[in-house]
């Protein structure tokens, strides 16, 4: 069942069902250019089985991103087409996931992010500042923003992309009603609140065509109370499969309340441990989606063994299996469970200590990068030490190029 072929609804084949899920690399330029590391881990993971490879967050705005080591689509168009060479190089699909931070840029990077309303980030983990509220010009040039990206995608390479509606950034903040306390059009009724998401669809459509693949991932609910609700997320599906979409990512939470990091923090609620037991943590609410929607679905959290993976296909609640950190332990797991295997390492279960999987797994992600092999056995004590002075390099450099 894993090595089923996936048809999309723009005509596009995946040659299996196992889709690396994206993971924010950080190893962009000071310029927020694509890099010879990007292609390196791209090739090893493309030479790893999965059929599609999804990106971490490419931004359609220099001045809000996720990280200083982030990738900006309006670069060097040359390396871009370099990075998907690398990434497509066994002939699978590689999407580029465009996002915009919103209220969720670094402070360091942006002191007064754009965001549906001036309501700041409540965490103690990152510091962010008062965000701006956008005016209807600035909401207009983001959209433009957005299909620009998906159409220097296509140009340079890229197989699809991945609209990020997820994780509390720009295009779930206006989702989410505790972050958007708009009056306008873009504010207020849910049909107003998902109207940018909805805008940004239809001009990805138009300006890279109806053949070429588009996804969103969508957050399930935001798990906060009076945040976008499972109920809400349901209707934008519905509205996202009449506006044409192929395939819907389901995640969920935020920087408040991170659920995308189910079961590796010890500050969230707990996980049902009928939900760890059958790995996938976003498979409920993808079972409730079904009942509202037919667009291919993409359930990702959780997976590490194959028979948890052919449960969630057999069930018809996932369509497709996305796998993210087992990749940065196994850049070849995908190959070993086409090929039979039970499932992935105990890599990850043995990180020391436990909370340095975070930093253990962009080690990971660094040292292929470099064309190293993975280091299952990394110290995660040494990997966290390692991410700190990293982090604190990419921020300094970007703030060098950018800020003069």
């Amino acid at each position: 069942m894993l090595g089923q072929e996936l048809k999309l609804p723009s005509g596009a084949r995946l040659s299996n069902r196992l889709i690396k899920a994206a993971m924010t690399e950080r190893l962009a330029d000071p310029m927020n250019r694509a890099t010879p590391a990007l292609e390196t881990l791209y090739r090893t993971w493309s030479h790893g089985g999965a059929g599609c490879h999804i990106t971490g967050n490419v931004l359609v705005d220099r001045y809000h991103l996720e990280n200083a080591g982030n990738v900006v689509a309006d670069t060097d168009r040359e390396a871009l087409t370099r990075y998907a060479r690398a990434g497509t190089e066994a002939g699978n699909h590689l999407w580029m996931q465009i996002s915009h931070g919103g209220r969720q840029t670094p402070l360091a990077i942006n002191d007064a992010p754009m965001a549906p309303s001036a309501v700041m980030v409540d965490t103690k983990r990152t510091q962010h500042g008062l965000p701006v509220a956008m005016e209807i010009a600035d909401i207009d040039r983001t959209v433009a923003a957005f299909a620009s990206a998906a159409r220097i995608a296509r140009e340079t390479g890229f197989t699809g992309v991945q609209v990020h509606a997820a994780h509390g950034y720009l295009i779930s903040a206006f989702l989410n009603p505790l972050a958007n306390r708009r009056d306008d059009d873009y504010g207020g009724a849910l049909e107003n609140r998902a109207r940018l998401l909805l805008r940004v669809v239809d001009a990805i459509r138009a300006e890279a065509g109806t053949n070429f693949p588009l996804s969103v991932k969508l957050n399930s609910a935001d798990f906060q109370q009076g945040g976008f609700t499972l109920e809400d997320c349901a209707q934008v599906a519905k509205w996202l499969e009449d506006a044409g979409i192929d395939l819907l990512e389901v995640s969920g939470g935020n920087y408040e309340t991170p659920a995308m990091l189910m079961g590796r923090r010890g500050d969230l609620p707990p996980v049902k441990q009928s939900t760890l037991a059958r790995e996938a943590f976003f498979i409920d609410y993808a079972a409730f989606l079904r009942q509202h929607t037919n667009l291919p679905m993409m359930v990702t959290g959780g997976f590490r063994t194959r028979a948890a993976m052919e449960e969630a296909l057999a069930s018809g609640a996932a369509d497709a299996i996305g796998l993210g950190r087992p990749l940065c332990a196994e850049p070849d797991l995908p190959a070993k469970l086409l090929a039979g295997a039970d499932g992935a390492s105990d890599a990850l279960d043995r990180i020391d200590p436990p909370w340095a999987q975070m930093p253990w797994t962009y080690a990971q992600i660094h040292r292929m990068g470099q064309g190293q092999p993975v280091d299952p056995d990394l110290d995660g004590q040494a990997a966290t030490k390692e991410y700190t002075i990293r982090e604190d390099a990419n921020l300094n450099a970007w703030l060098a190029a950018n800020r003069g």
